[in-house]
């Protein structure tokens, strides 16, 4: 579903904290922009925003259930980020990544990542896993609702969480940066085809061999999960 001007049709999704779209302006203004900006970021990364398509903050914030301002605020903030580019007069388009960028996105990460999950496999407390298995629970949850956007938002929110262990503010930063520049365009189909929720409780397994403290099993399990980014999660179905 792309959240153009033109009216094209899409279902409703739910949002970043489980609430729709159409509930979205009840949640509190202070953090209205950061949630918009989040929500945009999660749709544009699994393609429910299309590269190329125009969308107008008008025809945004109708979807979003909010005024035009928090939507064309959160797009802005987006265009600092190179994620959408201004059209004017229009609104903002979708900016395009390139196959070699995105390889070089997944290489990166492969270097940082798993060697990082790694290392703080002994760190995280015992106490901690319960809120950690809570997180996967969304990424699940959103995969068996076919909630891209929600799948999306709670995927980096879990793996940003294990990175925070690490205690390196610049390491998050660069690999959530990173992350906004993925395309998984490959998850509408995995969706369509039910293997998604599949997918999603990889995350489980993640937290498995860390709460058993195997670090030899999570690094390798997360270079097989951040590979899928340039694997079948990459492009849609022929």
């Amino acid at each position: 579903m792309a959240y153009d001007g033109c009216g094209k049709a899409g279902r409703q999704r739910q949002g970043i904290t489980g609430m729709s779209m159409d509930n979205i302006g009840h949640m509190e203004k202070v953090s209205l922009r950061d949630r918009v900006s989040q929500a945009l970021r999660a749709a544009i990364i699994s393609g429910e925003m299309e590269p190329g398509v125009v969308y107008s903050a008008p025809s945004l914030g109708a979807r979003f259930g909010v005024s035009a301002t928090p939507v064309r605020e959160a797009m802005l903030d987006l265009v600092r980020e190179n994620l959408v580019s201004i059209v004017p007069n229009k609104g903002f388009r979708v900016t395009e990544v390139a196959e070699r960028d995105l390889d070089d996105i997944t290489r990166i990460r492969l270097l940082l990542e798993p060697p990082t999950v790694r290392d703080i496999t002994p760190l995280i407390p015992a106490k901690d896993f319960p809120a950690l298995r809570e997180l996967a629970d969304k990424i699940v949850a959103g995969a068996e609702q076919g909630d891209l956007v929600e799948y999306t938002s709670a995927d980096q929110v879990f793996h940003l969480a294990l990175l925070g262990y690490a205690n390196n503010p610049r390491l998050n930063n660069l690999v959530s940066d990173l992350r906004d520049h993925t395309r998984l365009f490959g998850l509408k189909s995995l969706s369509d085809k039910g293997e998604l929720t599949d997918v999603a409780r990889e995350h489980h397994t993640i937290l498995d061999a860390l709460e058993s403290r195997d670090a030899d099993a999570v690094e390798r399990i997360m270079v097989e999960h951040i590979r899928q980014a340039r694997g079948r999660w990459a492009k849609p179905a022929e």
